[in-house]
């Protein structure tokens, strides 16, 4: 009973994780408009998502209903390796790539880790995928196409630099979810996010150094850098951290492609961004591919165990 439970909140976390990373874009775009600029905003998102972790994990340490930390200190060569990678240069690229296109088509761009990441578990395994993931991965794609709206749009007008940043953000993404599988489920969630965040904070500080340490507090800007932390960093990556070692990471990346109709929906209500019917086709075509990759649970089990060797 406890066992079928598991993979069920696994899978849920993930799903929602995702959800909330997908309103990052409509929201990062908003705080642009408001007059701030990209590194000012970064650096505050992930000041304020690490604080929240190690502000969530103080507290269940104080209530003694999280896992001991004595025995996870091995893991924090790799817990810093995966925020740096897969954290801070995610969120560096993807953040720069927001400042130079539309929101729409800013996730579109990191939404390519979905196939990036079942190539790379693919590899690790040496095996093709299996028949769910190839319709899931065929729909999503299609549904990813028709979503973003590119079949209406006119490229030329594209910031080259941008689409580059775009999908250097899918790239680092793609190695979050496969390298985050290679982690023991044993360890706690929370620190895991903890000390992944701490050390994409450490990084990004010394890539903007000096600079960094110069940035006056705004109350303005620590608003919009608090609710950044928040669905950027510290919901989703905890969610991501709990979910990916019981599921495995191919199933992961197509659990976490609900991202991407979340920013769609998100830049038409806040942004004002066209919402068309080809777009929301797209929509239910990439939940349609979600739901593909769920009903396989026998398969998910396997994969979740493979995910945590």
């Amino acid at each position: 009973m406890d066992r079928s439970k598991k993979p069920l909140l696994a899978i849920s976390l993930v799903l929602i994780g995702a959800t909330g990373y997908g309103l990052v874009a409509a929201v990062f775009k908003l705080a642009i408009t408001d007059g701030w600029s990209v590194t000012e905003l970064t650096l505050y998102q992930v000041m304020s998502g690490t604080s929240l972790l190690w502000l969530a994990l103080g507290m269940t340490r104080i209530g003694k209903r999280g896992s001991s930390l004595s025995n996870t200190w091995q893991s924090w060569l790799r817990l810093v390796v995966i925020g740096v990678i897969g954290l801070s240069l995610t969120t560096l690229f993807y953040n720069e790539a927001l400042s130079r296109l539309d929101a729409s088509l800013a996730i579109v761009l990191l939404f390519q880790f979905t196939w990036i990441t079942i190539l790379l578990e693919s590899i690790r395994k040496r095996a093709w995928p299996t028949r769910p993931e190839w319709l899931a991965i065929v729909c999503i794609a299609i549904g990813t196409v028709m979503a973003v709206g590119l079949l209406e749009q006119d490229i030329s007008r594209l910031d080259g630099w941008g689409v580059l940043l775009g999908l250097l953000s899918a790239v680092t993404y793609s190695l979050f979810f496969f390298l985050s599988g290679f982690l023991s489920h044993r360890l706690d969630p929370i620190a895991k996010s903890a000390v992944m965040s701490t050390a994409s904070l450490a990084f990004i500080l010394l890539l903007h150094a000096p600079a960094a340490f110069t940035i006056s507090f705004d109350g303005e800007l620590a608003r919009w850098g608090l609710l950044l932390g928040f669905l950027g960093t510290a919901f989703p990556f905890f969610c991501f951290n709990y979910g990916i070692p019981k599921i495995g990471s191919g199933l992961a990346a197509l659990l976490g492609s609900m991202e991407l109709p979340a920013a769609v929906i998100a830049a038409f209500v806040f942004l004002g961004e066209p919402l068309t019917l080809w777009q929301g086709a797209g929509i239910a075509l990439i939940i349609a591919g979600i739901m593909a990759a769920q009903r396989k649970p026998r398969q998910a089990v396997i994969a979740g165990k493979e995910g945590e060797k």
